[in-house]
């Protein structure tokens, strides 16, 4: 634990204590006869006899750590520890957090009275254990009485909490507080007679992230009004970070969609909003974009685990995750082994291999999942039973293994109390094929050479949900994604999009509601469906599907019945051509819901009016660009080229400018991956068109070599017909770029750079 500084003569405690660790600015010493074999001779057993002697509020620890000042025998007590993991633990923090910044002071003095002052704030941190008004009232009421007297702030401000940390003005750090409030980020230092008061609006932040330099191991980054602020030495800087990006994204929310923030009785009332409500929203939100699930679920337990992979025969450690309606599983330990388990399709959960606190749980589909060393597994167990049977009314009892059920059986049941003209009238109304199976049937007895690639992609697939199960609960592991890579079979295409896009979840849980949705859009005239209207005939007009009334009723139907369901996005160009993609796999339900989850989960503030997701995507875009493609910075003048450039790519997911033979496999990559695999996407196309780019007078050229190469993608393994692939009516003469197949650019996207987290944050 850290102590209050307390001055300590060494010359004197040599004989008690024996140096262990030391540099220029610290000493970690070890109590004389603690830890020795023999007990360390006679001193040592003198000195275990002074402890043994001592009441339990005077025995000393056997491990600390000193401040000490140079050239000097005088030395401060700074930490303490009762085993050498804990002393350890603080010497580590010390050496990543402290060592490198000392440097930068003049003298000794400073030294010393930042050490102390950096110390003190941490024993303040520790003390308050939580920051939250609940929790601890008289340290929450202290520093709540402190913000106010320093900053001067509205009354109706609301502290949500606060931090010590330290505060870089030029080379120097100033040790101080950091006050984060609903609407502003404030910090306060008074240090050997310097005031230091900073106050940032959070709608003002344009740029917040998590950084590292020669003299910071870890430091948060502001930037606000082209001004850059540092703050560093925190406790527990991930924790402060996530707090700083919700409060932020709330203030940039509450700016551009007001609407949305004003229904939300939490956000729109500050005094509802506090430190343990925005890290428990926090955690839902990354839980549910995770794995693909509603975003109405919330995180309620996390426990780390083992869970049983059956095809590699060994325990994957991981998380599992349980929510009100799911149970998922993710590995920690690089195997990228994930399940989602409804608990709609959970038939059993026993306790298994008590010795190893198992917990066993049995699904619809035959399969059983065994988690083992889960703490508190009986009472797991328990709760989980009383879940699945509070789950287990009619609505949810609906089977979503997709292979073995049919989407079409849904309208069947809601239909069947209506009249015979009534089903007549609504067969018309919604269609239960996909275009593709329809306009591009295919011919099992003919089998040329890309269809005979085709049926054998299949069968890898085949053989997966072999070993690794079929439908929602299946394993989702690196061979999943590899295979998605190389492009998903045309016949297993819509049934997989359901499933990675968590669509097929959203589809279970509201039976019968896209039917409903239909009946009462149609015929609704709004400024949304005669913009619908007029897009209709632009999307996919070369389609045969979409060359006929079959297809565009159905578009229709879909982009109406959105626009109904989600007023404030209405319709936005750019999801006609999306929907259209969607309604050539997937049974039109099927494409609703699949709209529903790329508007609304993977890719949300897109499609509206101002498209603010899409431009903070771009600005992620515009900085990776200049991480890994320095030399195209370089060259261009104007960095916005790329925003203007990339804004279709991003909107369509590259269906507006690929071949449909070809964007259909990045649809894939989207649905597994999300924007990751946009953004990756985006950096090969650059990337492979480097040396063009660079010999670019203007933009206008740059666009053309760009359009040039998009004409110039393949797919060589596409069974579709001649007629319908976009890429095989081009003639070489139209295009000097060679050939480029999209199954090896998107594999090379991923070889230009793996994001494993890609933090979006409003500007």
């Amino acid at each position: 634990m850290w102590l209050k500084p307390e001055e300590v003569l060494l010359k004197n405690a040599l004989k008690l204590w024996v140096q262990e660790r030391s540099n220029q600015y610290f000493v970690l010493q070890r109590r004389r006869g603690y830890g020795e074999e023999g007990g360390g001779g006679l001193a040592g057993l003198l000195v275990g006899t002074l402890d043994a002697v001592l009441d339990s509020t005077s025995k000393v620890a056997p491990f600390r750590i000193l401040h000490q000042t140079p050239d000097s025998q005088v030395y401060w007590s700074i930490a303490c520890g009762s085993s050498r993991e804990e002393i350890t633990e603080h010497w580590d923090w010390l050496e990543h957090n402290v060592m490198k910044t000392l440097s930068v002071f003049d003298s000794n003095e400073d030294i010393t009275s930042f050490v102390q002052g950096k110390i003190r704030g941490l024993i303040a941190e520790e003390g308050k254990s939580s920051f939250t008004k609940e929790e601890d009232p008289e340290k929450f009421r202290e520093g709540l009485m402190k913000f106010e007297k320093c900053f001067g702030l509205p009354e109706k401000e609301k502290l949500v909490t606060y931090y010590s940390c330290s505060y870089w003005k030029g080379r120097v750090p100033c040790q101080g507080w950091l006050y984060l409030s609903t609407n502003f980020l404030s910090f306060y230092s008074f240090l050997l007679g310097a005031e230091i008061k900073l106050i940032i609006s959070w709608d003002e932040i344009s740029k917040l992230e998590k950084t590292s330099n020669v003299i910071l191991t870890e430091s948060i980054h502001v930037c606000s009004h082209g001004e850059d602020h540092y703050f560093s030495m925190f406790l527990h800087i991930s924790e402060t970070f996530l707090l700083m990006e919700q409060l932020a994204n709330y203030a940039v929310r509450r700016l551009f969609d007001k609407e949305t923030f004003e229904n939300d009785p939490v956000l729109h009332d500050p005094l509802q909003i506090t430190k343990r409500g925005l890290e428990s929203r926090a955690h839902s939100e990354q839980f549910s974009a995770f794995f693909r699930l509603p975003k109405e679920e919330t995180l309620k337990e996390v426990h780390e685990c083992f869970l049983w992979v059956p095809f590699s025969h060994y325990n994957t450690h991981g998380k599992m995750c349980i929510s009100e309606n799911y149970i998922c599983f993710a590995s920690q330990d690089g195997s990228l082994c994930s399940v989602i388990i409804p608990l709609r399709e959970v038939t059993g959960v026993d306790k298994a291999d008590p010795a190893n606190r198992g917990v066993s749980i049995s699904t619809k589909g035959k399969t059983a999942f065994r988690f083992t060393e889960v703490r508190d597994f009986e009472q797991l167990v328990a709760k989980l039973r009383m879940k699945c049977n509070a789950t287990s009314s009619p609505q949810h009892i609906i089977n979503t293994e997709v292979a073995a059920s049919s989407a079409s059986d849904t309208p069947k049941d809601f239909d069947a109390g209506l009249s015979k003209t009534d089903q007549r009238d609504n067969s018309k109304t919604v269609s239960t094929e996909a275009l593709m199976t329809v306009y591009h049937p295919q011919d099992a007895e003919n089998l040329d050479s890309k269809m005979l690639k085709e049926k054998m992609k299949e069968q890898s697939w085949n053989i997966l949900f072999v070993e690794r199960g079929h439908g929602v609960s299946m394993f989702r592991t690196k061979k999943t994604r590899d295979l998605v890579v190389r492009g998903i079979p045309e016949a297993l295409r819509g049934e997989l999009w359901l499933l990675f896009s968590g669509a097929v979840n959203d589809m279970a849980s509201n039976p019968g509601y896209y039917t409903e949705l239909v009946e009462k859009s149609l015929g609704t005239c709004t400024l949304a469906t005669d913009e619908i209207e007029r897009d209709l005939r632009r999307s996919l007009p070369e389609h045969p599907a979409f060359q006929s009334d079959t297809g565009i009723s159905a578009l229709r139907r879909v982009l109406t019945a959105y626009a109904y369901r989600n007023p404030q996005i209405g319709y936005c160009q750019a999801m006609n051509i999306l929907t259209s993609v969607l309604l050539l796999y997937a049974k039109e339900e099927e494409a609703f819901w699949l709209l529903v989850a790329v508007c609304e989960r993977m890719l949300p503030d897109y499609f509206n009016r101002r498209i603010i997701g899409a431009l903070v995507d771009q600005a992620v875009f515009e900085e990776l660009i200049r991480v890994h493609l320095p030399q195209l910075t370089d060259h261009m003048t104007d960095m916005t080229f790329f925003s203007s450039v990339s804004l279709s790519w991003f909107l369509t997911l590259f269906i507006s400018v690929l071949p449909i033979e070809s964007a259909v496999n990045v649809v894939d990559c989207f649905f597994y991956d999300g924007i990751k695999a946009i953004l990756q996407l985006g950096l090969a196309v650059l990337e492979y068109n480097m040396e063009r780019l660079l010999t670019c007078k203007d933009d206008a050229e740059a666009v053309t070599v760009l359009n040039r190469f998009f004409d110039s993608v393949t797919n060589k393994d596409s069974p579709l017909p001649p007629a319908v692939q976009q890429g095989s009516n081009l003639t070489d003469a139209k295009s000097d770029h060679p050939k480029v197949d999209i199954t090896d650019l998107i594999r090379e996207s991923n070889e230009v750079c793996v994001l494993v987290e890609i933090r979006r944050y409003s500007i």
